[in-house]
Protein backbone atom coordinates (compact mmCIF):
# COMPACT_ATOMS: atom_id res chain seq x y z
CA UNK A 1 0.00 0.00 0.00
CA UNK A 2 3.00 2.46 0.58
CA UNK A 3 3.75 2.44 -3.06
CA UNK A 4 -0.14 3.65 -3.98
CA UNK A 5 -0.69 7.18 -4.71
CA UNK A 6 -3.42 8.23 -1.84
CA UNK A 7 -4.21 11.72 -2.13
CA UNK A 8 -4.32 13.19 1.81
CA UNK A 9 -7.56 12.82 3.46
CA UNK A 10 -8.83 12.74 6.89
CA UNK A 11 -9.95 8.91 6.07
CA UNK A 12 -6.33 8.12 5.13
CA UNK A 13 -6.40 5.15 6.83
CA UNK A 14 -9.04 3.65 5.12
CA UNK A 15 -7.71 0.66 2.83
CA UNK A 16 -9.92 0.41 -0.71
CA UNK A 17 -11.55 -3.00 -0.86
CA UNK A 18 -10.84 -6.19 -2.42
CA UNK A 19 -11.81 -5.99 -6.06
CA UNK A 20 -14.39 -8.94 -6.31
CA UNK A 21 -17.60 -9.91 -8.48
CA UNK A 22 -20.69 -7.82 -8.04
CA UNK A 23 -18.26 -5.24 -6.23
CA UNK A 24 -16.77 -3.41 -9.23
CA UNK A 25 -17.58 -1.54 -11.89
CA UNK A 26 -15.64 0.18 -15.05
CA UNK A 27 -16.48 3.30 -16.92
CA UNK A 28 -14.20 3.36 -19.78
CA UNK A 29 -14.02 5.43 -23.19
CA UNK A 30 -15.03 3.14 -26.14
CA UNK A 31 -11.41 4.14 -27.69
CA UNK A 32 -10.07 1.03 -25.33
CA UNK A 33 -13.18 -1.10 -26.02
CA UNK A 34 -10.74 -3.72 -27.36
CA UNK A 35 -7.88 -3.59 -24.56
CA UNK A 36 -10.95 -3.10 -21.92
CA UNK A 37 -13.07 -6.40 -23.06
CA UNK A 38 -9.41 -8.31 -23.73
CA UNK A 39 -8.74 -8.06 -20.06
CA UNK A 40 -11.67 -8.15 -18.21
CA UNK A 41 -13.08 -10.60 -20.25
CA UNK A 42 -16.53 -9.96 -19.07
CA UNK A 43 -15.76 -10.16 -15.51
CA UNK A 44 -17.24 -6.53 -14.40
CA UNK A 45 -19.97 -4.41 -15.66
CA UNK A 46 -18.39 -2.04 -18.08
CA UNK A 47 -19.75 1.28 -19.29
CA UNK A 48 -18.43 3.00 -22.37
CA UNK A 49 -18.97 6.57 -23.31
CA UNK A 50 -18.40 8.14 -26.59
CA UNK A 51 -14.88 9.24 -27.61
CA UNK A 52 -16.61 12.51 -28.95
CA UNK A 53 -16.93 13.76 -25.59
CA UNK A 54 -12.87 14.93 -25.08
CA UNK A 55 -13.44 17.63 -27.65
CA UNK A 56 -15.38 19.82 -24.71
CA UNK A 57 -13.38 18.46 -21.07
CA UNK A 58 -16.37 20.34 -19.50
CA UNK A 59 -18.62 18.38 -21.33
CA UNK A 60 -16.33 14.88 -20.95
CA UNK A 61 -16.47 15.90 -17.11
CA UNK A 62 -20.08 16.26 -16.25
CA UNK A 63 -21.03 13.20 -18.14
CA UNK A 64 -18.60 11.12 -16.34
CA UNK A 65 -19.84 12.40 -13.41
CA UNK A 66 -23.41 11.52 -14.00
CA UNK A 67 -22.41 8.16 -14.95
CA UNK A 68 -20.64 7.70 -11.35
CA UNK A 69 -23.61 8.72 -9.56
CA UNK A 70 -25.69 6.58 -11.83
CA UNK A 71 -23.74 3.21 -10.37
CA UNK A 72 -25.72 2.06 -7.69
CA UNK A 73 -23.92 -1.38 -7.04
CA UNK A 74 -20.30 -2.46 -5.84
CA UNK A 75 -17.72 -0.58 -4.04
CA UNK A 76 -15.16 0.40 -6.39
CA UNK A 77 -15.49 2.36 -9.85
CA UNK A 78 -12.39 1.98 -12.61
CA UNK A 79 -12.02 4.46 -14.39
CA UNK A 80 -10.43 4.12 -18.49
CA UNK A 81 -9.70 7.40 -18.77
CA UNK A 82 -6.05 9.34 -17.94
CA UNK A 83 -6.35 13.27 -17.40
CA UNK A 84 -7.87 13.61 -20.11
CA UNK A 85 -7.27 17.34 -21.22
CA UNK A 86 -8.50 17.87 -17.16
CA UNK A 87 -11.91 16.39 -18.32
CA UNK A 88 -11.35 14.04 -15.02
CA UNK A 89 -11.00 16.91 -12.72
CA UNK A 90 -13.20 17.94 -9.92
CA UNK A 91 -15.04 14.00 -10.21
CA UNK A 92 -16.02 12.41 -6.93
CA UNK A 93 -17.63 9.88 -6.06
CA UNK A 94 -19.74 10.22 -2.93
CA UNK A 95 -19.99 6.62 -1.54
CA UNK A 96 -17.76 4.54 -4.15
CA UNK A 97 -13.85 4.09 -4.40
CA UNK A 98 -12.61 5.64 -7.37
CA UNK A 99 -9.43 4.44 -9.15
CA UNK A 100 -7.73 5.98 -12.30
CA UNK A 101 -4.76 5.42 -14.17
CA UNK A 102 -2.25 7.91 -13.51
CA UNK A 103 -1.30 9.26 -17.19
CA UNK A 104 -2.38 12.04 -19.31
CA UNK A 105 -4.15 10.19 -22.27
CA UNK A 106 -4.94 7.03 -23.25
CA UNK A 107 -1.86 7.06 -26.16
CA UNK A 108 0.18 6.80 -22.35
CA UNK A 109 -2.17 4.31 -21.20
CA UNK A 110 -1.62 1.77 -24.19
CA UNK A 111 2.27 2.47 -24.00
CA UNK A 112 2.25 1.47 -20.51
CA UNK A 113 3.35 4.47 -18.68
CA UNK A 114 3.83 8.49 -18.55
CA UNK A 115 7.56 7.73 -18.88
CA UNK A 116 7.22 5.38 -21.66
CA UNK A 117 5.16 8.06 -23.79
CA UNK A 118 7.98 10.42 -22.59
CA UNK A 119 10.34 8.25 -24.17
CA UNK A 120 8.84 8.17 -27.61
CA UNK A 121 7.89 11.73 -27.49
CA UNK A 122 11.55 12.59 -26.69
CA UNK A 123 12.86 10.13 -29.61
CA UNK A 124 10.35 11.02 -32.38
CA UNK A 125 8.26 14.30 -31.09
CA UNK A 126 6.21 14.63 -34.22
CA UNK A 127 3.82 11.28 -34.20
CA UNK A 128 0.25 11.08 -34.88
CA UNK A 129 -0.82 7.61 -32.71
CA UNK A 130 -3.67 5.44 -34.15
CA UNK A 131 -5.14 2.61 -32.64
CA UNK A 132 -7.93 0.63 -33.79
CA UNK A 133 -10.47 2.40 -31.30
CA UNK A 134 -9.25 5.70 -32.45
CA UNK A 135 -9.66 4.56 -36.31
CA UNK A 136 -13.53 3.43 -35.50
CA UNK A 137 -14.48 5.97 -32.91
CA UNK A 138 -12.36 8.60 -33.09
CA UNK A 139 -11.70 10.89 -36.15
CA UNK A 140 -7.94 11.13 -37.40
CA UNK A 141 -6.98 13.49 -40.18
CA UNK A 142 -7.44 11.59 -42.92
CA UNK A 143 -11.49 10.67 -42.23
CA UNK A 144 -11.85 14.46 -41.44
CA UNK A 145 -10.23 15.06 -44.90
CA UNK A 146 -13.02 12.40 -46.32
CA UNK A 147 -15.62 14.37 -44.96
CA UNK A 148 -14.31 18.10 -45.78
CA UNK A 149 -14.26 17.35 -49.94
CA UNK A 150 -17.55 17.10 -49.90
CA UNK A 151 -18.18 20.11 -47.88
CA UNK A 152 -15.43 22.10 -49.49
CA UNK A 153 -13.53 22.12 -52.20
CA UNK A 154 -10.90 19.38 -52.77
CA UNK A 155 -7.76 22.01 -52.17
CA UNK A 156 -9.79 23.44 -49.15
CA UNK A 157 -10.51 20.20 -47.44
CA UNK A 158 -5.94 19.22 -48.12
CA UNK A 159 -5.15 22.53 -46.31
CA UNK A 160 -7.26 22.42 -43.61
CA UNK A 161 -5.84 18.56 -42.94
CA UNK A 162 -2.39 19.37 -44.42
CA UNK A 163 -2.98 22.00 -41.04
CA UNK A 164 -3.31 19.46 -38.20
CA UNK A 165 -0.45 17.74 -39.38
CA UNK A 166 1.94 20.45 -40.18
CA UNK A 167 4.14 19.38 -37.14
CA UNK A 168 3.77 16.24 -37.79
CA UNK A 169 5.91 13.49 -39.25
CA UNK A 170 4.85 9.98 -38.72
CA UNK A 171 1.70 7.64 -37.96
CA UNK A 172 2.50 4.96 -35.30
CA UNK A 173 -0.07 2.26 -35.40
CA UNK A 174 -0.04 0.78 -31.78
CA UNK A 175 0.10 -2.64 -31.39
CA UNK A 176 -1.51 -3.61 -28.07
CA UNK A 177 -2.28 -7.18 -29.20
CA UNK A 178 -6.20 -6.80 -28.48
CA UNK A 179 -6.97 -6.86 -32.12
CA UNK A 180 -5.72 -8.10 -35.16
CA UNK A 181 -3.49 -4.43 -37.27
CA UNK A 182 -4.37 -6.11 -40.66
CA UNK A 183 -7.77 -4.80 -39.69
CA UNK A 184 -6.92 -1.34 -39.22
CA UNK A 185 -3.45 -1.52 -41.42
CA UNK A 186 -4.96 0.15 -44.30
CA UNK A 187 -6.36 2.96 -42.88
CA UNK A 188 -3.40 3.98 -41.65
CA UNK A 189 -1.35 3.00 -44.62
CA UNK A 190 -3.88 5.21 -46.86
CA UNK A 191 -3.52 7.63 -43.64
CA UNK A 192 0.44 8.09 -43.71
CA UNK A 193 0.71 7.95 -47.38
CA UNK A 194 -1.92 10.40 -48.39
CA UNK A 195 -0.51 12.88 -46.11
CA UNK A 196 2.94 12.08 -46.67
CA UNK A 197 4.53 10.48 -42.86
CA UNK A 198 6.28 8.12 -42.50
CA UNK A 199 4.34 4.76 -41.23
CA UNK A 200 5.43 2.56 -38.37
CA UNK A 201 3.73 -0.21 -36.08
CA UNK A 202 4.84 0.42 -32.48
CA UNK A 203 4.52 -1.95 -29.72
CA UNK A 204 1.80 -1.32 -26.70
CA UNK A 205 1.03 -2.95 -24.46
CA UNK A 206 -2.06 -3.47 -22.02
CA UNK A 207 -0.46 -4.20 -18.37
CA UNK A 208 -2.08 -0.98 -16.73
CA UNK A 209 -5.43 -2.28 -17.76
CA UNK A 210 -4.52 -5.71 -16.29
CA UNK A 211 -3.04 -4.06 -12.86
CA UNK A 212 -6.02 -1.66 -12.91
CA UNK A 213 -8.98 -4.63 -13.39
CA UNK A 214 -6.94 -7.09 -10.81
CA UNK A 215 -6.37 -4.88 -8.33
CA UNK A 216 -2.72 -3.91 -8.54
CA UNK A 217 -3.21 -0.21 -8.02
CA UNK A 218 0.41 0.93 -7.48
CA UNK A 219 2.34 4.04 -8.39
CA UNK A 220 0.65 4.18 -11.75
CA UNK A 221 -2.83 4.44 -10.24
CA UNK A 222 -5.05 7.52 -8.19
CA UNK A 223 -6.92 5.64 -5.47
CA UNK A 224 -9.51 7.82 -4.37
CA UNK A 225 -11.83 7.06 -1.25
CA UNK A 226 -15.59 7.69 -1.25
CA UNK A 227 -16.28 11.91 -1.20
CA UNK A 228 -12.90 12.71 -2.41
CA UNK A 229 -12.43 14.72 -5.38
CA UNK A 230 -9.87 14.25 -8.88
CA UNK A 231 -7.73 17.26 -8.78
CA UNK A 232 -4.64 18.01 -11.33
CA UNK A 233 -2.05 17.58 -8.71
CA UNK A 234 -2.58 14.23 -7.98
CA UNK A 235 -1.55 13.39 -11.50
CA UNK A 236 1.38 15.10 -11.19
CA UNK A 237 2.86 14.04 -8.03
Amino acid sequence: MSDRIRPMSRRYQLEPPLVREGEVQIIACETIDDEIRKVNRGRFPCRFLEHGLHRTPEQLRERLQDTILQVKEGEVILLGYGLCSNGVVGLRSPHKWLIIPRVDDCIALLLGSREAYREHFQRQPGTYYLTRGWIEHGRTPYQQYQEYRHKYDPETAVWICRELLKNYTRVALIDTGAYELEGCRPHAESFAAFFGLQLEVIPGTIQLLHDLIEGRWQRDFLVLEPGQEVTEEMFRS
